[in-house]
């Protein structure tokens, strides 16, 4: 009997009764089960996770094609600074393609041998070592022979691109059912020429002269660590502003109280940051109000995750709605402000960019974990939600929510500190090591500015 092209080992069928089985493909990876029934085409059984593999592939593909094109469009820049010559610039972008070569072939072997799985978490080890041994010169100040660790960086990193650019294929192939391959494909495919637009647009706007360097290799650790916690808890707000329907009904709530509750989070949200915008522009306490905001919404994250589970709560989850968008939704401009102070003189639209696009993946790998989590109940249920099946248990998803929004809280309070780069350059003054309220102090040593 014909089978289906790419879809792995076959549940062998003991006779008409055969069962609809789970396999496990030839990288020891959840596959697709099918029913084997004699005269009849194979079914096949698609698994939720596809999508975060391909997430995965797509990001390591596009992060991978920014590292190959990271160093050319400020070769001169680099070249001055490092005391190199532009011929070894383009060795630095000519490796990805000397070692695809001869190394495109064991590429080929290994996912067809050793599988989809172990050559992804290959490349993606490959993809580190090289970014980090890139970085070396930066972070260790003098360092002799720079060149030699641009190479050797771009070298591991030119072996893990012939791991990950012949994936797309066999991925769509293995872990998605005959009507989504060729959509799977592309955007595993169309993510690595993404990372060369990426690379082309920030290497430019982050390098300006050679003491930016450090910044393009992202040395900055205050905005990392800013970027990663406000962009989890943008994600965190997406996602909750998705699903919001989807788990008041399961406890009972109507369709019109989930949308009176939506809008209270964008009303409030937009009241709070009004206040917090006026309060930061006087007072210039950027990492304060961030910090406090926060704390405060990592509270209101909790008490909604409990009393969302609870019947006949309705002032109360309103109430706890406007909180959540009053210190949420209302820090969000006065972290991009953060965000623009701390990697100064990196352009504006990069700082705040990189921030919002970091947010939009967190969101989607949260979301796809909180939908992960949700069991669905057996019994009978006070449920209100209209879409015929058993209504959905959200309570491990709610407190992977709360949990989450208190991490990132913690670590920001405790990890992160800055000065404020752009404003010291502006003032024509040196920005202390720490974060602090500049306007405070302004206020203090001038008494003739008026509030």
């Amino acid at each position: 009997m014909a089978e289906p092209a790419g879809a792995g080992p076959r549940v062998a069928a003991d006779g008409p009764g055969a069962s609809r089985g789970r396999t496990e493909t030839a990288e020891g990876e959840p596959g697709a089960a099918e029913t084997r029934v004699p005269g009849a085409r194979p079914a096949h059984r698609a698994y939720a996770r596809r999508w975060v593999f391909l997430l995965v592939v797509s990001l390591l593909s596009c992060s991978n094609a920014m590292l190959w094109l990271s160093f050319a469009p400020v070769a001169d820049t680099i070249a001055e600074h490092f005391f190199l010559s532009t011929e070894q610039i383009n060795w630095l972008s000519l490796v990805y393609l000397v070692v695809s070569i001869p190394f495109g072939v064991v590429a080929i072997w290994m996912l067809d041998s050793v599988g989809l799985r172990g050559a992804t978490i290959l490349g993606a080890w490959l993809n580190f070592a090289g970014s980090v041994l890139r970085t070396l010169p930066c972070v260790a100040v003098g360092t002799l022979h720079p060149f030699a660790f641009f190479m050797g960086g771009q070298s591991l990193c030119a072996l893990a691109q012939t791991l990950v650019i012949f994936s797309p294929a066999k991925l769509a192939a293995l872990w998605f059912p005959e009507h989504q391959r060729a959509t799977a494909n592309m955007i595993a495919t169309m993510s690595n020429p993404l990372g060369i637009l990426v690379a082309n647009v920030l290497s430019p706007a982050l390098v300006k002269k050679g003491e930016d360097i450090p910044i393009m290799l992202l040395r900055n650790k205050a905005y990392i660590l800013l970027a990663v916690c406000f962009g989890g808890g943008t994600g965190i707000f997406s996602s909750l502003m998705a699903l919001l329907e989807q788990i008041f009904c399961a406890s009972g709530y109507s369709s019109e109280f989930s949308g009176l509750c939506g809008a209270l989070f964008i009303v409030f949200g937009i009241l709070g940051a009004l206040i917090l915008g006026i309060y930061v522009d006087r007072t210039k306490c950027f990492t304060e109000a961030t910090k406090i905001s926060f704390c405060l919404t990592s509270l209101a994250c909790v008490a909604f995750a409990l009393v969302s589970q609870l019947q006949g709560q309705t002032f109360a989850l309103a109430a706890i709605c406007s909180l959540l968008g009053l210190f949420g939704f209302s820090v969000a401009p006065v972290a991009m402000e953060l965000a623009v102070e701390c990697s100064f003189p990196v352009g504006e639209g990069a700082a705040a960019g990189l921030v919002f696009v970091l947010g939009q993946v967190e969101g989607v790998i949260i979301m796809v974990a909180l939908m992960a989590l949700t069991v669905r109940h057996r019994e009978p249920s006070f449920s209100t939600c209209k879409h015929g099946e058993d209504p959905l248990d959200w309570t491990g998803s709610l407190l992977l929510l709360a949990g989450l929004c208190t991490l990132f809280s913690c670590v920001l309070v405790l990890f992160f500190h800055t000065p404020y780069r752009r404003l010291g350059a502006e003032s024509g003054v040196s920005p202390s090591t720490q974060d602090m309220c500049p306007g405070a102090e302004d206020h203090a040593s001038n008494p003739e500015i008026t509030p």
